[in-house]
C-alpha cells in the first residue's frame, strides 16, 4: 500500500501545502510574506503550466 501512495500523491500534496502556504502568507503581511507568496504560488503555477504545454509522449 505504500508503494502505490507515495508516487501517486507525494505530488499533489506538496503542491497544496504550497498552495495554502502561498495564500495564508499574501494574508499575513507585507514584504518578506509578500516575497514568500509570490515564490511558492509561483512554483504552483509553473509546475501546472509545465505539465499543462508538455506535449504527451509518442509511442
Amino acid at each position: 500500500m505504500t508503494r502505490i501512495f507515495g508516487p501517486i500523491w507525494t505530488a499533489p500534496i506538496v503542491l497544496g501545502v504550497l498552495t495554502v502556504i502561498g495564500l495564508v502568507s499574501a494574508l499575513l503581511g507585507d514584504g518578506v510574506w509578500d516575497a514568500v507568496s509570490a515564490v511558492s504560488l509561483g512554483v504552483v503555477v509553473a509546475v501546472g503550466g509545465w505539465y499543462g504545454l508538455r506535449r504527451p509522449k509518442a509511442r
